[in-house]
């Protein structure tokens, strides 16, 4: 167990405190109890955005290049527990409720936030480490992306410039993504709507990347 977590060692007893009250150690428990419930933690792939799902949500990608853990006022602070947490909750909330992508960010990005203060990290310390292992397409290590991606994130952030260069590897026989036949079938059919082709338009006779013009 992590040694960022509130109860490294000893069972689980019955908190003596109300349930609407806010206990770093229930949420703690949460976030050990998600952990189980997760079928598959992939770190062998690339992925935009540092971490994903599958599309059936079984499996929770983290990106390959982002370390396990970093280093905090003389701690080693695992991060696999809270990007866990955002992206179960984040997908759930997308699946069962219907929630828009960055809605359901906004929720589980509160979440995550939670956890990690919770164990006593600083949320800006935390993400200003995140932050620098966030890829976008165009980065020589995103090279290997899962072959069941959800590209919902992607799709309800109109990021139409990241698919495409994605769907662009895909049809580059020299790229590594060239041999992911399925990913772009996908691929194709999100980026064949009125919206995307819009996109694609405006960028044309403005004469530079959707990205460039929002100066990313």
């Amino acid at each position: 167990m992590p040694s960022n977590c509130c109860h490294p060692i000893g069972v689980h007893k019955r908190l003596r405190l109300p349930d609407t009250y806010v206990s770093s150690l229930m949420l703690d428990r949460a976030l050990d109890a998600i952990e189980r419930r997760v079928k598959t933690i992939d770190r062998a792939h690339d992925v935009p955005y540092l971490a994903g799902y599958s599309l059936d949500g079984k499996t929770i990608y983290i990106d390959r290049h982002l370390p396990r853990s970093f280093p905090y006022k003389g701690r080693a602070i695992a991060v696999d527990r809270y990007l866990l947490l955002h992206e179960e909750v984040e997908k759930t909330l997308i699946d069962q409720l219907d929630l828009h992508y960055q809605h359901a960010h906004q929720i589980a990005t509160r979440a995550e936030e939670a956890a990690v203060r919770a164990d006593g990290v600083s949320w800006r310390a935390y993400d200003r480490f995140m932050q620098q292992f966030v890829k976008q397409m165009g980065d020589e290590r995103l090279t290997k992306l899962p072959v069941d991606l959800d590209l919902k994130p992607y799709r309800d952030e109109h990021d139409y410039d990241l698919m495409r260069r994605m769907k662009d590897a895909t049809q580059d026989k020299r790229h590594p993504l060239s041999k992911d036949v399925a990913l772009a079938r996908r691929l194709a059919k999100a980026l064949d709507t009125r919206a995307a082709t819009s996109e694609a338009a405006k960028a044309a006779n403005a004469g530079v990347r959707p990205s460039e013009k929002a100066g990313a």
